[in-house]
């Protein structure tokens, strides 16, 4: 089991939709001691609009510190609450939207162990999320990790520079060029990260890394990996490589793509997933009962690693070199990869945590694209795009 945290989170409109904003406050479900609090105005909404993005900025805080955490959700928003709870159903069009934002903070929850419950409450005690709502609706930005000021969840990695986590011959994170940077800022070669199709293992959210069964995509995996083949096949102009990884999964992603480009696909084993050593083959669920109090770690400590498998720290480092090497190529390059390669380079560019870049979905067969400029830059061009499994 995982730390036990209360989110409790509120949201108003002045106007309904008018000026609105939104808070959210994260507490320790055993002493009730204040751990993060957030506040920020959303311009012209509606007070639901409010209310639910009050509730995942508290869930987000609440992974922030612990991803496997036991949340329990407080709100005087009845509305919230059911449709979170399931007990209602959710018509309007801006409410589904943010309830899938939320339900997939969920299943990353659950995913490593955590768990989930919906409580209302009167308003008389909601009122510090109602005040911090109303500093929201002021106009006021209310980050504040109290967890990290006094040390209450260190086993919860900062927020650090990619250069914790990554090689620092990777190019540096972008900048925002202004008009005197035009030719510098022009797109060198494009990377399109491309994570393999659906395994039985997948199907199954088991680990699947580096030394591990190995298996092979099934048919649905097949499927989206010609689908993927084709859609990359559409964006693509101009001199073209494929890399994938040495894992099988990779490789018949890798070798779909290169033959809808027309083109020889080249194994880089520095691409491989993470070595999950002997948890490999198991569920989150199962290590949480195997390994009481040790997934969350994989999710947040840089430098753990189960029983014969490979840190995140030495994972990120051989992809730092793979990356290196797949820029040099030049135009484009496709790499047919793995969930957490394609996350660590993501990580690497965006300078954000660990724990935080679990929180970047990235689903089976998506496309992901990474646009280097001549002055060794780079930019984020778009991520888990999956429109060609619709």
């Amino acid at each position: 089991m995982g730390r036990r945290l209360v989110v409790e989170a509120d949201g108003g409109s002045r106007g309904n939709p008018g000026v609105a904003g939104y808070g959210a406050l994260v507490r320790d479900a055993t002493t009730s001691a204040l751990l993060a609090e957030r506040a920020a105005p959303l311009g012209k909404q509606s007070n639901n609009v409010a209310e639910y993005q009050g509730m995942i900025a508290g869930l987000r805080a609440a992974v922030a510190i612990d991803p496997g955490a036991d949340i329990a959700v407080r709100m005087d928003s009845k509305l919230v609450i059911e449709q979170m709870a399931g007990r209602w159903k959710i018509k309007h069009a801006d409410m589904q939207r943010l309830a899938a934002e939320a339900q997939e903070i969920v299943r990353e929850l659950r995913s490593c162990g955590g768990s989930i419950s919906w409580t209302w409450i009167p308003r008389a005690e909601n009122k510090a999320a109602d005040k911090l709502s109303n500093d929201g609706m002021d106009g006021k930005h209310v980050d504040r990790d109290v967890w990290r000021e006094s040390g209450a969840a260190a086993s919860s990695a900062e927020p650090v520079p990619s250069s914790a986590s990554a090689s620092s011959s990777e190019p540096t994170p972008a900048t925002v060029p202004g008009p005197e940077d035009r030719v510098a800022s022009t797109p060198a070669m494009r990377l399109i990260l491309v994570r393999h199709g659906v395994t039985d293992f997948t199907v199954q959210s088991r680990l699947d890394g580096r030394g591990g069964a190995d298996p092979s995509l099934n048919a649905a995996g097949r499927e989206q990996a010609a689908a993927a083949a084709t859609a990359v096949a559409d964006i693509v102009t101009g001199p073209v490589a494929v890399l994938t990884s040495s894992l099988a999964r990779a490789r018949e992603t890798g070798a779909a793509i290169a033959a809808e480009l027309g083109v020889a696909a080249r194994q880089d084993a520095d691409w491989d997933e993470q070595s999950f050593g002997e948890w490999d083959g198991l569920t989150f669920r199962q290590i949480g009962e195997r390994y009481p109090g040790q997934a969350a770690r994989l999710r947040v400590e840089d430098d753990f690693r189960a029983a014969g498998g490979e840190s995140h720290v030495e994972l990120a480092d051989r992809i730092a070199q793979a990356r290196k090497r797949a820029i040099a190529i030049g135009g484009t390059v496709v790499v047919a990869t793995h969930r957490k390669p394609i996350m660590t380079v993501l990580q690497s560019l965006l300078g954000i945590s660990t724990g935080h870049a679990w929180l970047i979905n990235i689903d089976p067969a998506s496309l992901t694209a990474i646009d280097v400029r001549a002055d060794g830059t780079a930019t984020v061009t778009w991520v888990n795009d999956t429109h060609h499994l619709r």
